[in-house]
């Protein structure tokens, strides 16, 4: 049973975090790495190579097409924005002079101007991922540039670097983000790096200086690799789940509904595990040509709700029966002693026809005697009757590889 001292305990464990004040609940909003990747011939591909105008074209559509109203706000650039060297005269990093002609605070400006806010990417090692000038040996000039550009969330990844090294070098580029007075989301892919090498990452000492990380590999776009970090994150659950909450979050990647390799009810399936997950919602798709079904997932107000809700606490998986998965996270409201919970019925069957469950509330945790009103909330409809007790059981049908996701909310 989750109680007030588990709430008690919340609090006092994030008054050892990294208090910056900044993503008190997930950050939402467009990352380019899924989509776009490094796509940097202009003349062949000029809608979709890495450019200022691609992202000053992010920024138009997500406040043009509901986004913003939404919630996402971070436009943030990933690899291969860079030139190959940085400035011979002051060592500074250089935007791509013909793909960003106009430079990074401008870019900053155009963004700002839309009331959103700029992200950029780096790389802890001596190149990024893509090969362009990584951080090191840099790493206060590297973080006084970003202020200088009005940078609002940067991203560390951690290519051409030793894993060994990552516990001092990750804190050090917090502290000289922290050192320039500007307020910058810092987003860490230490623990992966340590992960694939079999190094089990120090947590507690990450959320020191970390407002989220990245746990394990890249998503790829593909109901396979979203399957695979589901997976991730449930079978380590016990091991990652007690150190997210408010200002830092474990990261399972970017939202990918929206591209090629989803099925509409995959994209619901993203869409809701991430919420439970507590995740940033970070989308990575062509955001001007989203369909209006995927769009309605993306921008839909109570599963965002509960992504971003306000206690911060981190889902998991507490049940699986006959390949339907069931994944559960407390929010509110609450009362002494009980959570209110939202609940993912995931399905992992491949039948042809939508399966048929029936569970007691009990049997996936749910424990105020009372009872819950229930909402789903993909259909936005109340379920009758109101008053389910944990005695009684919950019968669902969810579609193959779809999901059905409810709040149950304390009577």
């Amino acid at each position: 049973m989750f109680s007030r001292f588990f709430i008690l305990f919340i609090v006092l464990r994030c008054s050892f975090a990294l208090d910056n004040g900044l993503a008190l609940t997930p950050p939402m909003g467009f990352m380019s790495w899924q989509r776009y990747r490094c796509i940097t011939d202009c003349e062949k591909r000029p809608t979709e190579c890495i450019s200022e105008q691609l992202f000053k074209n992010i920024a138009d559509a997500i406040v043009e097409e509901g986004y913003k109203d939404a919630g996402y706000e971070y436009v943030i650039i990933d690899d291969c924005w860079l030139e190959f060297d940085r400035d011979n005269v002051t060592n500074k990093l250089v935007a791509d002079r013909d793909r960003f002609p106009s430079g990074m605070k401008a870019l900053a400006d155009y963004i700002h101007g839309k009331g959103l806010k700029f992200g950029l990417y780096e790389d802890y090692g001596t190149h990024t991922c893509a090969g362009y000038p990584g951080v090191i040996n840099n790493m206060k000039l590297d973080a006084e540039t970003f202020a200088e550009w009005e940078v609002d969330y940067v991203k560390l990844d951690g290519c051409y670097a030793d894993s060994e090294s990552m516990d001092k070098g990750y804190p050090e580029f917090g502290d000289h983000l922290n050192q320039t007075g500007r307020q910058m989301v810092y987003s860490c892919s230490w623990p992966v790096y340590q992960e694939i090498e079999g190094v089990i990452p120090n947590y507690e000492l990450m959320i020191q200086y970390c407002n989220l990380w990245r746990n394990w590999g890249d998503i790829d776009d593909s109901y396979n690799s979203l399957r695979e970090i589901m997976d991730y994150f449930a079978i380590n659950q016990e091991r990652i789940q007690p150190h997210a909450g408010p200002g830092h979050w474990n990261d399972p990647d970017m939202l990918i509904l929206g591209n090629y390799g989803l099925s509409y009810e995959q994209s619901k399936t993203q869409m809701a595990v991430w919420a439970i997950l507590a995740a940033p919602l970070l989308m990575s798709t062509d955001l001007r040509s989203v369909t209006p079904e995927i769009r309605a997932i993306l921008q839909n107000k109570n599963v965002i709700g509960i992504n971003q809700d306000a206690l911060g606490i981190q889902g998991k998986r507490v049940k699986v029966v006959k390949d339907i998965e069931v994944w559960i996270r407390p929010v509110l409201p609450l009362t002494e002693h009980y959570y209110s919970y939202a609940v993912a019925f995931v399905s992992r069957r491949t039948d042809g026809i939508p399966f048929d469950l029936s569970l007691k509330l009990s049997e996936f945790k749910l424990d105020y005697p009372i009872g819950y009103q229930v909402r789903d909330l993909f259909e936005l409809e109340e379920l009758g009757p109101l008053n389910y007790t944990i005695d009684d059981f919950f019968d669902v049908r969810v579609n193959p590889s779809g999901v059905q996701f409810y709040k149950f909310t304390i009577l």
